[in-house]
């Protein structure tokens, strides 16, 4: 399986790239994206799929939360998104092509492909084979990652060079309505780990302390954090993590020696 780069544990990773609504820098914005760069950090943020089968960087099935338009992201095309504002911003919604260029290897990148099932089941695999295709000339360290382990398998199978990973959690089962309880259990249990050829897991900090993530761990493999809003918390996740992926404070780029 490929592995992490080591710039992904020396990095800390700023979530949905490095915004602040109250400045007018919005989640997962261009805006964002320079100034994660600029300061030093990883970035991570999320892909959607537009009509046309683009990969566009929205974390949100739908345009709601963040814009003054209404319905699924799937429902327009690339160009139709791109000349949608981000509320509180100037900022449209970028493409993947669009924000590799603006990274352009400068520092890590981690993209979380979004769910496109709605139950972390098998769908259509055009999320994955346009995410493969625009990350297949990209020369900077990137990583991708899903929720829904059938998005890694594809992956493993469209670009088996492109270090991925499995985002997870507790999956407590009142929180996943949409999921069985064993569902929930095989997504506890990391059990498709191996199956996807996954390098690396980013799991939610305040459950840490899964044993599954401590045998992971003892194999040496890289285990990331999400998201940590605080130094405190930053202290605390690292006793355990090798990495976080950090909002609302802004911690120190670690040596590469460290």
């Amino acid at each position: 399986m490929p592995a992490l780069p080591a710039a992904f544990t020396t990095h800390p990773v700023a979530h949905r790239a490095l915004h602040d609504a109250g400045a007018g820098v919005i989640e997962n914005s261009p805006a964002a994206i320079d100034r994660a760069v600029r300061a030093g950090y990883g970035i991570e943020i999320d892909l959607q799929l537009s009509a046309d089968g683009v990969p566009m960087v929205f974390h949100d099935g739908t345009l709601d939360r963040l814009t003054a338009a209404r319905g699924p992201v799937r429902d327009r095309t690339a160009r139709e998104l791109g000349d949608i504002r981000l509320n509180g911003s100037e900022d449209r919604i970028p493409t993947l092509a669009q924000v590799l260029d603006r990274i352009g290897g400068s520092v890590p990148l981690l993209i979380e492909l979004k769910d496109q099932s709605g139950g972390m089941s098998e769908a259509d695999t055009a999320l994955e084979e346009a995410t493969a295709k625009v990350l297949a000339d990209y020369t900077g360290d990137v990583a991708v990652m899903s929720f829904n382990p059938h998005m890694m398998a594809a992956m493993q199978r469209l670009a088996p060079d492109l270090p991925r990973g499995l985002t997870t959690c507790g999956y407590v089962p009142s929180q996943w309505p949409r999921l069985l309880p064993e569902a929930c259990a095989a997504l506890r249990a990391i059990s498709a780990f191996d199956a996807v050829g996954a390098g690396f897991i980013s799991h939610d900090w305040t459950d840490l302390a899964n044993p599954r993530v401590a045998e992971l761990k003892a194999q040496g493999v890289p285990v990331l954090c999400w998201t940590v809003k605080s130094h405190e918390v930053d202290a605390e996740a690292r006793k355990i993590a090798d990495n976080v992926t950090f909002e609302g404070y802004l911690p120190q780029v670690r040596p590469a020696h460290d």
